[in-house]
């Protein structure tokens, strides 16, 4: 097999094979700072293992090259590596978390564990000194530790049990290195020591003494303790150690010194507190064992060695190092071994030096060794020259912003930190970098020359700077009141917009003063009373002159005139509500694929709207991808001179996904694909000048991931969903085969018939057509029930498809394009119980029964005077066709229809107090699932 054969190293040595999706990860910038960082190869090369988000890298840090080990849908929680480097443990938490071992040489995932801790994930893992066992402690309020032999191909644990909640939110745990069967965990007040012991009926199980898990306090030894950061189990005795926030070490023995039988039969296990051991004032926050000595790191950065005894041998620390949170030692001593250990200037070695009679602590206290820090830095310490060498320093906080220069390979990130980055995304290397102080970064933009890049701030400033250098090109701006949430510039680079958390649009403009180009602020109006969800400058259609629109979550898509604008008056053009329920979320210029111009947006109820640019009517509405949340935000991809013109992409984000969309959109579900780039929320995106490439920001997991495009696997996939109407059966219930169809056809036929004339006696002409007049009768007869402002977007969506080519307005469709307009109108999810229930959350009252009701008389006011209001006798005559009472005057079937009778029967058949489940069965008829 190929993990068989693998060996260390060859992970980076196989060519690079083919992309087969259209989407493939191909570079991580940046890191989990809060998780440790593993060194994976021997001497002096440089191989780390970290996790970014929901991916373990490993990254040849010399070799400037990556493997991603992907297959968590969650965060990963936790990891640990075995004592070879080989086989390395992830794990999550969230929905559906898993648990996954990785061989380190060939990158191939060994065992997964499916289901490990169902209801929270995993918050903390270790992998004995053998490889063969994992522990878990799971990461909910009640907490749940578990071992499993990862060898074996099963979904339970050998061994678990639960903790009780006194002992606080257990978040770490190692293996005894001496002892297989003996692990310990550590929350910040609580230690628990595990032993896992075989009996005679030859099962497993596990015995903890809860006696360990006591709370130390001040009277325990006459000190201030502080809270526990890690344990350790001593090299050569029984005893364990745990370091504390106040610089001490808890050292624990056993009360009575347990005596393993050849059967592993165990006397009671007790652990007590016998020392309190002060080190050092700053708090420890790494403590480890490592061969033949155990190992410190502090909040100060320092990196200390002691023997056995707790004997200070060697101390490492460097001024510009931060609070430590994990050290990996190379397997191998660097060549040649043997050099003394030295103190940097800034820590003093131990009173009694080190003495190089032992040979094993020298060869320890000689292996170069990886740190990590809490602030987003990697440090690659060489012992025998006390050298310092940063491997990686990335964003300790958010990163929302990020941009790609227009021209040349170049991508910025901005952090809430302040960090600024440009990256060489071609050479895969860091360029330029500038920071921030006293606020953070939250949008960025390229100006369309590429010589500009404009920042946002949190504060409300706007920085423009020099694209190259990163420095500014004018005093900063600070016209808004909120943070700034959206930045861009027109075309011709003339003018620059912003819109911030205040609902206000703010334009910046380039003047002429003293013979110079410089910026100064023009205007800004508070345009919205919702947040702003996208500014978008594009080109007037008769001339060369840039217009500017915002679209807010208000539903109100707004239109400025720049040229009538003047100094502190922002005019606007047109004001458009484009929804009449939904809320829009996104905004793009839609290419030219078509004589028509057209603006694209798309809302939270996963659909896509085309508005005429000029008259802003809506002309088409499509079924866009639905993959777990709307779309967040949609680009054009940008296109090559070698591709074909008329062959056009959308590249778009969800609330955790990045995907591709064939353009035109037509409501096809096999012409868009997506993947799971940032489970936790995707904060920006941003694409290639070229098109090659996609970024995406991670926001809170501090990451960006670069993805390569492969629009031919796309295309493939398209194809394969079938052409023509094949994908729209496919969304119908049943299928093109299925009962739902049927019955489509059946109404869509007995239309025809209604409008001949259902009782007429001419000869019928057979047709494959219905008037349009007759389309929300066929749509509500198969369950959709359209709003009239739903119904006349439908009706004018076919009636003008032809018009802008032909100058002709369509009478009629055919049941092809039906099927279209149903499935791209309808409810993406269908009819929701769930929707109606929290309308009578909103509306109702809690009756005598704690059922939340409606009177009758307010539902028929409410319908009447609410929303698209309707007449005393639509809402009647509606109500007692619905149950299926229509009165008519005299009783026969061609008497006409009694409004006072409809009201009588309204009266009788609807009761007093409507509940959601009345409303829903009895009322609209719909099946009720029990």
């Amino acid at each position: 097999s190929l993990v068989w054969a693998a060996t260390p190293g060859m992970l980076f040595q196989e060519d690079k094979q083919t992309r087969l999706h259209p989407l493939s990860l191909s570079w991580v910038l940046g890191y989990n700072s809060s998780l440790a960082v593993h060194s994976l190869m021997d001497s002096e090369d440089r191989v780390l293992l970290y996790i970014a988000s929901h991916t373990a890298v490993i990254h040849d840090v010399l070799g400037n090259r990556q493997y991603h080990l992907q297959g968590h849908t969650n965060v990963i929680s936790c990891l640990c590596v075995s004592e070879d480097r080989r086989w390395v443990a992830t794990a999550d938490r969230g929905p559906d978390a898993l648990i996954i071992v990785w061989d380190s040489f060939s990158g191939i995932p060994v065992r997964t564990v499916f289901g490990s801790h169902p209801a929270d994930g995993v918050s903390a893992i270790a992998i004995s000194q053998d490889a063969k066992y994992l522990a878990t402690i799971s990461a909910g309020t009640v907490q749940r530790v578990c071992v499993w032999k990862w060898t074996l191909p099963t979904e339970k644990p050998v061994c678990s049990t639960k903790l009780r909640p006194e002992f606080g939110y257990q978040d770490y745990v190692i293996f005894n290195p001496q002892n297989p069967y003996e692990f310990v965990s550590n929350s910040k007040t609580q230690v628990i020591f595990y032993l896992w012991v075989r009996t005679k009926q030859e099962h497993l199980c596990l015995r903890r003494d809860e006696r360990t898990a006591s709370l130390l306090s001040l009277q325990t030894f006459n000190s201030v303790v502080g809270h526990f950061s890690q344990s350790v189990f001593h090299f050569n005795n029984s005893q364990a150690l745990t370091g504390t926030s106040a610089g001490k070490l808890v050292v624990w023995d056993t009360v009575s010194p347990q005596t393993l039988s050849e059967e592993l039969q165990v006397k009671p296990h007790s652990m007590k507190a016998t020392k309190l051991v002060p080190m050092q004032k700053d708090s420890l926050t790494v403590l480890m064992v490592f061969e033949s000595c155990i190992v410190t790191g502090d909040v100060k950065g320092q990196v200390k060695f002691y023997d056995g005894q707790l004997q200070l041998l060697a101390c490492y620390s460097h001024s510009e190092v931060g609070p430590i949170r994990s050290i990996s030692f190379s397997k191998t001593p660097p060549d040649p071994p043997g050099a003394s250990p030295a103190c940097s200037t800034s820590c003093t070695a131990s009173s009694q030096p080190f003495s190089d009679s032992s040979n094993s602590i020298s060869l320890t206290l000689n292996r170069n060794f990886i740190l990590s820090t809490s602030d987003a830095t990697v440090l690659h310490v060489a012992t025998d020259r006390t050298n310092f060498e940063k491997v990686m320093e990335e964003a300790k906080q958010a990163v929302n912003a990020i941009a790609c220069h227009p021209r040349r390979a170049l991508v910025a990130a901005g952090s809430h930190c302040g960090l600024l980055k440009v990256w060489d995304y071609q050479q895969t290397k860091y360029l330029v970098s500038r920071i921030f102080t006293g606020a953070g970064i939250q949008c960025l933009s390229y100006d369309p020359k590429g010589y500009f890049l404009a920042a946002g701030f949190t504060d409300g400033s706007v920085y423009i700077l020099d694209a190259i250098s990163l420095q500014s090109s004018c005093k900063e701006f600070r016209f808004s009141h909120g943070p700034v949430t959206h930045i861009s510039f027109s075309h011709d680079s003339e003018y620059l917009a912003t819109a911030d958390e205040k609902y206000s649009v703010t334009v910046y403009k380039r003047v002429l003063k003293n013979g110079s180009r410089c910026w100064e602020h023009l205007a800004g109006l508070h345009s919205h009373y919702k947040p702003i969800r996208s500014i978008l400058f594009g080109v007037q259609l008769d001339s060369n002159e840039p217009r500017l629109l915002s679209l807010g979550e208000d539903r109100q898509l707004v239109e400025y005139d720049l040229n009538s604008s003047s100094k502190d008056h922002l005019v606007v053009l047109h004001r458009d509500r484009v929804e009449q329920i939904a809320v829009p979320l996104c905004l793009a210029w839609y290419p030219q694929l078509s004589t028509e111009s057209f603006i694209l947006t798309a809302n939270n109820c996963y659909k896509m709207k085309l508005y005429n640019t000029t008259t802003k009517m809506c002309r088409k509405t499509l079924l866009g991808p639905t993959y777990g949340s709307p779309l967040e935000k949609i680009q054009i991809l940008p296109t090559t001179n070698t591709m074909d013109p008329q062959k056009r992409y959308l590249v778009y984000i969800t609330k955790d996904k990045v995907g591709l969309q064939i353009l035109p959109v037509d409501g096809n579900p096999h012409k868009s694909s997506a993947f799971i780039c940032h489970p936790d929320g995707v904060s920006d995106l941003a694409s290639s000048y070229d098109g090659r490439y996609i970024f995406t920001a991670g926001g809170n997991d501090c990451a960006v991931m670069k993805w390569e495009v492969n629009l031919n696997a796309l295309d493939a996939a398209a194809s394969l969903g079938g052409e023509d109407l094949m994908p729209f059966y496919n969304l119908l219930d049943g299928g093109r085969e299925g009962e739902f169809f049927r019955e489509l056809e059946d109404y869509f036929y007995y239309a025809q018939l209604r409008s001949h004339g259902i009782e007429t006696l001419e000869p019928r002409q057979v047709s494959t057509h219905i008037p349009l007049e007759e389309i929300p009768s066929v749509m509500r007869a198969m369950g959709f029930y359209p709003s009239e402002e739903k119904i006349e977007e439908m009706i004018n969506e076919v009636k003008f498809s032809k018009y802008v080519d032909t100058g002709e307005q369509v009478t009629k469709i055919n049941l092809g394009d039906f099927i279209r307009l149903y499935i791209n109108h309808r409810p993406a999810f269908g009819l929701s119980m769930k929707k109606i229930q929290q309308a009578f959350q909103v509306l109702g009252y809690d009756n005598e029964n704690g059922d939340k009701v409606i009177d009758r008389g307010d539902l028929l006011l409410l319908l009447q005077c609410r929303g698209e209001h309707m007449t005393e006798d639509e809402l009647a005559w509606c109500l007692t066709t619905l149950m299926g009472k229509h009165p008519r005057e005299g009783g026969s079937e061609g008497d006409t229809y009694n409004p006072s009778g409809a009201a009588a029967l309204t009266e009788e058949e609807i009761p007093a107090e409507i509940t959601a489940e009345i409303f829903a069965a009895d009322i609209l008829g719909l099946p009720i699932a029990e």
